[in-house]
């Protein structure tokens, strides 16, 4: 089947995708794969691989599905483990909170929301966004009761400061999975850096939203006094014995991204000899965030923690081992649309879809993130879609490649409601209802996509 009518099927089939997944509760897995496999015969891919009088190969259903999932794996695979190992770690040691300890001396208390949201932002980078909330929720807490700020507020600008970075920034799963997906997993500082600049604008938004909010939504805690002792800052420190040092609780990031600067920087200015040599091989990224593991590793025997290693690194596999099931299942999807003719059709018809442009792949990850809740699997599965069409999209430079991320993230965080496990962290944490999580955490991701979204179609003006 080619033309417009296999392009229905393959709405049809997105939409059957989402159905699946949302009303269904079908694993994301199993969905992708099965509707790859039907996709996929549909689409006139055979069902075995043969060879042309010729010599060239036609590769079979099997054959295309299993080189989407294998070479989603060797691309990625590594990089997500390193990277979510290294959150775990921070998290655990305590490392997590030192760093939000710096941001509020950096910000200063005068500014509490300002000062929750950039705490949440910095955390999240290594921290997924879930984790980092039951973690900062307490010096959230802590500091409503001692500012005597909106509960609402707080809770608002520590759940969009936490979500920008989950979306923009490696070494989190999502953004590094579409990057390999749409082929700049080598350019990751390229993708940290716009990844900072189109979270910017969302943080933005989201502050003056919770501001205003905070002014008409009022949280239980506010509402009743029930004589709960918050627990302190301090308290919170003593649990977790001492806090690591500023340098330590850094380095796990900080080293990886100085490797790959240098890397980049040896490549432009055309080093040679061992430094270039070294540079290359310890700014992959790969080898880059195995040096952050190493540091994270020295930091957990600093705090006397070094026996949990075995355990942590067994609960970060259980955590990543889904995320990496499902990007594989979003490099099939890829693959098996890259092998029909729909790429050869859009081709052909591709002056519609470049009116839309960057707006293309937005659009794209915020229906399947409202229809399905979890933002990493409308990442995934919307860099698998993108990746075939970016050549006929125009977008397939590598700053633009990146632009195309970044707008996959803002999608993806558009918007966090029912169906979505951290808008009940957030309500739950923040002590709202259902309704109020509606007029808050619903409302800001909305804000906080649209307001990104309208800074990444910017910088496309300008970088392409």
């Amino acid at each position: 089947m080619t033309g417009i009518p296999f392009l229905i099927v393959f709405i049809v089939a997105i939409i059957l995708m989402i159905v699946m997944i949302s009303k269904f509760k079908i694993h994301p897995f199993l969905s992708i794969m099965s509707i790859s496999l039907v996709l996929g015969l549909i689409g006139g891919i055979p069902f075995a691989s043969y060879t042309n009088a010729d010599g060239s190969t036609v590769s079979g259903i099997a054959t295309v599905i299993g080189n989407g999932f294998s070479s989603t794996f060797t691309s990625i695979g590594i990089v997500i483990i390193f990277g979510a190992l290294i959150g775990t770690i921070l998290e655990v040691t305590g490392g997590a909170l030192k760093l939000a300890d710096m941001v509020v001396k950096l910000v200063g208390e005068k500014h509490p929301e300002l000062a929750i949201e950039i705490m949440g932002w910095v955390v999240s980078i290594p921290v997924f966004c879930d984790s980092g909330f039951v973690i900062l929720n307490p010096i959230r807490k802590a500091l409503v009761k001692r500012t005597r700020t909106s509960s609402v507020a707080m809770t608002v600008c520590l759940s969009a400061g936490l979500y920008a970075s989950h979306v923009f920034i490696p070494p989190t799963p999502g953004p590094i999975a579409a990057a390999n997906t749409l082929g700049v997993g080598e350019h990751i500082l390229l993708v940290m850096g716009l990844g900072t600049l189109a979270s910017i604008p969302g943080l933005i938004g989201a502050y003056f939203y919770a501001k205003w909010v905070g002014k008409r939504v009022k949280a239980k805690d506010e509402q009743e006094n029930q004589g709960e002792v918050v627990q302190s800052y301090e308290e919170l420190v003593a649990s977790y014995g001492k806090l690591p040092g500023g340098f330590m609780s850094l380095a796990p990031i900080i080293v990886p991204i100085f490797l790959m600067a240098m890397s980049n920087v040896s490549s432009i200015l055309g080093w040679s000899g061992a430094v270039s040599t070294a540079f290359t091989f310890l700014g992959t990224p790969i080898i880059a965030l195995a040096v952050g593991v190493i540091f994270g590793i020295i930091l957990m025997l600093q705090v006397n923690k070094g026996s949990q290693l075995y355990d942590i690194t067994n609960e970060t596999l259980k955590t990543v081992g889904p995320i990496l099931f499902v990007t594989a299942a979003g490099g099939v999807l890829g693959k098996v649309i890259a092998s029909t003719s729909l790429v050869a059709f859009i081709t052909e018809n591709a002056a519609t879809l470049e009116s839309i442009g960057i707006f293309f792949p937005f659009l794209l990850a915020a229906i399947l993130k409202s229809a399905q809740g979890s933002s990493t699997v409308a990442i995934t599965t919307t860099a698998g879609i993108m990746a075939p069409l970016m050549g006929v999209l125009g977008m397939d430079s590598v700053v633009m490649s990146v632009l195309c991320v970044m707008a996959i993230g803002a999608g993806s965080m558009t918007v966090s409601h029912a169906n979505d496990s951290y808008f009940w962290v957030v309500t739950n944490f923040g002590e709202m209802t259902p309704e109020q999580g509606y007029k808050t955490q619903t409302a800001v991701t909305l804000v906080e996509g649209i307001c990104s979204m309208i800074g990444i179609f910017i910088l496309s003006l300008f970088l392409h």
